[in-house]
């Protein structure tokens, strides 16, 4: 499949904003399995210079600043991407759970490289219930692939989509509770779940094309911004679920970057000298061409 991306930020201040200073994370990745054909930003104020560079993670950014005083911020970021079929591996592939988590601890080299996903990070952290949560879905004797997909099943199966219940500061452990939450939360969750039974997991941020129901036509604007996670298992790799919808990752998923947490990976996150609120809206068009 081939996408055309659009994805627009609009901030309103209800005072000038004097100097604002940004770091965008909107570029897709390319790699096995999707090419980034073109990328364009468009920002309004228009800054004096754009700079990208790659992040810890191997992540494009693009850094802005803005000292003209305004009252909008518009952020318009463009992509022409195309994404192929990933091979859904066979979970005979997979170790075991015990096997799996042996192999990373007792692995030195892999250990260091992975430990940065073993760890509690900013927006992920875990106590007992979380980890009671996840233990009936993993059991030492099964495939680590099998007992994932039976988490992110569980975390679809027990949680409702509910778009205005939390925010960035919600904790797990609220998410948990309530039992709803958005994909964010969700991915968060099953990262915190594997964490704490010594599975390296991160996050990963991107979109999915959003299908419209039989007969009727695709809405602009009806696709936004999309969360899964990654786990590494021996034997297979990184592998990519998704727990908001209890599938694998396929090409609707198009990949924007990887990180510990949302925090690592934000669209747009900046410092701004003003006083006062804002509103923000956020629309994201993800829309299949014709190949060719």
């Amino acid at each position: 499949m081939k996408y055309k991306l659009t994805h627009r930020t609009h901030y309103k201040y209800v005072v000038p904003v004097n100097t604002y200073h940004s770091l965008v994370c909107l570029k897709p990745q390319t790699m096995k399995g999707q090419l980034c054909h073109s990328f364009s930003l468009h920002i309004t104020p228009h800054p004096v210079e754009v700079v990208p560079r790659t992040d810890f993670f191997g992540n494009t950014l693009h850094y802005f600043s803005i000292d003209v005083s305004h009252k909008e911020l518009e952020v318009v970021a463009e992509s022409a991407v195309e994404s192929f079929p990933k091979t859904i591996l066979s979970e005979s592939l997979s170790m075991t759970c015990k096997e799996a988590r042996h192999y990373v601890w007792n692995t030195h080299l892999l250990k260091a490289e992975l430990l940065q996903y073993m760890l509690p990070s900013p927006f992920i952290t875990w106590d007992d219930e979380i980890r009671d949560f996840a233990r009936d879905c993993f059991a030492d004797t099964l495939p680590l692939y099998d007992c994932v997909r039976r988490l992110c099943h569980k975390i679809f199966t027990e949680f409702a989509f509910v778009s205005d219940f939390t925010s960035l500061n919600t904790p797990l452990k609220t998410v948990l509770k309530e039992r709803k939450g958005v994909c964010q939360d969700f991915s968060h969750l099953a990262i915190a779940c594997l964490r704490s039974l010594g599975f390296p997991a991160r996050y990963v941020s991107g979109y999915i094309e959003t299908l419209p129901p039989p007969g009727k036509k695709k809405l602009q604007g009806s696709d936004a911004s999309h969360a899964w996670l990654s786990v590494y298992i021996p034997n297979m790799g990184w592998c990519e679920f998704d727990p908001t919808n209890d599938m694998i990752p396929q090409e609707r998923h198009i990949i924007t970057a990887y990180g510990r947490d949302y925090g690592d990976i934000a669209p747009l996150k900046g410092i701004i000298f003003s006083s006062g609120k804002h509103t923000l809206s956020v629309a994201v068009n993800l829309v299949p061409l014709e190949l060719g």
